[in-house]
């Protein structure tokens, strides 16, 4: 029997700043606006930006989950899973960061499994950082999603990381340009950053995405590419970035006998 299976997509960066938890988010609702069922899960585990930011009471976290796997006390993976509407659904970061250092990697892949059953994508929010815990969500995510910023710290930690997928012959990474960031910091062009990171940058994230009041959305908790005036605005560009998404994903069906 044909069974579909999720696509992983982890959104993450070779250091912080870059908008990543920004963009999980706006990821979330353009996908969801295009009718796929997605689970965000917050892998960024001391900050829990994605609750923060959705306004999402994280009484059911990442470190419940693998604990109770740990104990054997596992049941069903939506005991575990915060609902933000009808599309999306939330696995949040531990609510005690103190609980953080305890999620072991081995559990991830029973996690992901289960997710991927369930819903048409798993869009992972990560920290910069090479953990176990992150080396295996990269090993085992479809799209790997590098934000960079205009920024040369950021670019030569990007070649950096350019270098050690080539030698390791991964080649599901994009790279994406956040120039939403802080439009008056452009210190280097398209071609100047192609030139730094030895590497093609995938898409460009336009500067007319920057949100002045983006805060507002924050307070709120509210997912800004889901916000009918901010689409109406900005359709173009959201058009384009939905395109470039859509082209990541691809449907995958395994056989199982």
């Amino acid at each position: 029997m044909a069974v579909k299976q999720a696509d992983v997509l982890t959104v993450t960066s070779v250091k912080g700043g870059t908008g990543k938890t920004t963009n999980v988010l706006n990821i979330a609702g353009i996908l969801s606006g295009i009718g796929k069922s997605v689970l965000i899960i917050d892998l960024d585990l001391y900050t829990g930006g994605v609750a923060c930011s959705l306004n999402i009471d994280n009484d059911k976290d990442l470190f419940l989950l693998v604990n109770d796997m740990s104990n054997n006390k596992f049941d069903y993976l939506e005991n575990y899973i915060v609902k933000y509407n009808d599309k999306i659904d939330v696995i949040p970061a531990p609510k005690d960061p103190r609980d953080a250092s305890k999620i072991s990697a081995k559990y991830l892949n029973v996690v992901l499994s289960k997710a991927k059953m369930k819903y048409d994508v798993v869009l992972i929010d990560t920290n910069h950082l090479l953990t176990d815990n992150n080396l295996v969500i990269l090993d085992n995510s479809d799209v790997i999603l590098y934000f960079i910023s205009n920024d040369p710290i950021d670019l030569k930690n990007m070649r950096s990381m350019i270098s050690i997928f080539k030698d390791m012959e991964v080649d599901n990474y994009r790279i994406v340009l956040n120039n939403s960031l802080n439009r008056d910091k452009n210190m280097f062009n398209n071609y100047d950053i192609k030139t730094v990171i030895n590497n093609k940058v995938d898409y460009i994230l336009p500067s007319a995405f920057y949100e002045k009041n983006i805060n507002r959305y924050v307070m709120k908790g509210e997912i800004i590419t889901l916000d009918k005036k901010y689409i109406s605005n900005h359709r173009k560009e959201i058009l384009s970035y939905q395109i470039f998404l859509e082209g990541l994903l691809k449907k995958k069906v395994k056989n199982n006998d």
